[in-house]
Formats: structure tokens, sequence, C-alpha cells
């Protein structure tokens, strides 16, 4: 007799292949998780597919790859590692700190398009931070850096503003750039309401507006 055959059958429940295997239906399907292991999936994924756009606008996309070479050429290196993907509230897509980060909103991307944008804003603002000295706490300086930004990004372009629900067949793209810049010194602690924030936008519009280094002209 096969000594084998005389042991016991495995319980498919006891199984850790089984166990790896049930758990893997389970996230697939998001049955039998609880609420806290599907908001823990859901979070994960975003992070691994924010992370693999990364990874691929940082060596693939013209805007991206521009703006990195020139922020290095002005004495800014700036390592991935300071780019972070990271969750965050429903108010925005991205941010910059001054301290050289940048935070990608992770769970905020309908596709790489956006984040594109998205990061290529953001490395603007770092530009400017870095060539210009750009005092955050001044609306002027703030005001002039939203302005490039929005402006040179792609984050104007007309079917991202008709996705927003704006539309216009005459100066779409600085409507966008404008009312954009004022909705962010707007968030400006410093500013104490909406007529300061459009009032610091109208006063370097006619300067920063034209001014789009490093590029040669509006992305």
């Amino acid at each position: 007799m096969d000594p084998a055959s005389s042991e016991p059958p495995v319980n498919p429940s006891e199984s850790r292949s089984f166990q790896r295997w049930l758990h893997k239906a389970a996230q697939v399907s998001g049955m039998g998780l609880t609420a806290d292991e599907r908001e823990h999936d859901r979070v994960e994924a975003q992070h691994r597919r924010c992370e693999q756009w990364k990874t691929e606008l940082l060596n693939y996309s013209p805007s991206v790859v521009f703006m990195l070479k020139h922020l290095k050429l002005s004495g800014c290196l700036i390592p991935s590692s300071n780019i972070v993907c990271a969750p965050c509230d429903l108010t925005r897509s991205g941010g910059f700190h001054p301290a050289g980060a940048i935070i990608l909103c992770q769970g905020h991307f309908g596709d790489k398009k956006h984040m594109e944008d998205t990061l290529t804003h953001e490395l603007v603002h770092m530009y400017d931070h870095c060539k210009f000295n750009v005092d955050w706490k001044n609306l002027r300086h703030h005001a002039c850096s939203e302005i490039r930004a929005n402006s040179l990004s792609g984050d104007c372009r007309y079917m991202r503003e008709l996705g927003r629900g704006f539309v216009s067949f005459s100066k779409q793209h600085q409507a966008c750039v404008r009312r954009r810049a004022i909705l962010s010194v707007r968030a400006n602690p410093m500013c104490p309401d909406e007529a300061a924030a459009e009032r610091a936008v109208n006063e370097v519009w006619g300067s920063c507006f034209s001014d789009t280094r490093p590029f040669d002209e509006i992305y």
C-alpha cells in the first residue's frame, strides 16, 4: 500500500495557496472583503497606477522631460523621489511645495494625459520658484506663477475645458487661465477675499501671460 495514500486529504480551506487564490479572487470581485479591505485595495491600486504613469511620463512625456531638463539647467535637479503619488482631498489634482516636492493626487486622474498636464503645471511652479525666487505669500508673485502654469501646462486646452463644462468660442484659453489663476490665488492663506485674488491676477496679467519661459510659445 502506498504510504501517501493513507494520509488524510488536505482541506482546501487550510491550504495556503488556496487562501492566496481566494484573496485574489476577492480583490477582483470585491466579494468577501470588509469595507476597510475594499478601500485599502482601491487606494493601493490607485497608487500603483499613479507610480506607473509617473515613471512613463518622467521618461517619455515631451513636456515633462522638457521641464526637467530646464530645471536642471537652472540648477534645480529634481529626483523622481521628490514627485510623490498620494491620496488627496477632492479639491485638487496635484500640488507643489517650495521645499522641492510635487504631490500627484493618485485618485484624481481619469487618464494619463490629465496626469501629464498636472505634472507639467507643478513643474512650471517649481521652475518659477527655482529661477525667479517666488515669494508665495506675495499674491502678485503667486498670481504670476499660476497664470504661467495654467497657460503652459495644457490645463486650459479646449477639450479639458469642455469636460469641465466651460465652452467659449472667443479667447477660451485666456478665460480659462484667468479663472483658474484666480481660484488658486483665492486659496492662498494670505488672500483676504476673491476681489483681492482677481486684483492680483489682473495686475500681473499682461507680463505673465506673455512670459512662456522655458517654452518658446504656449505648449
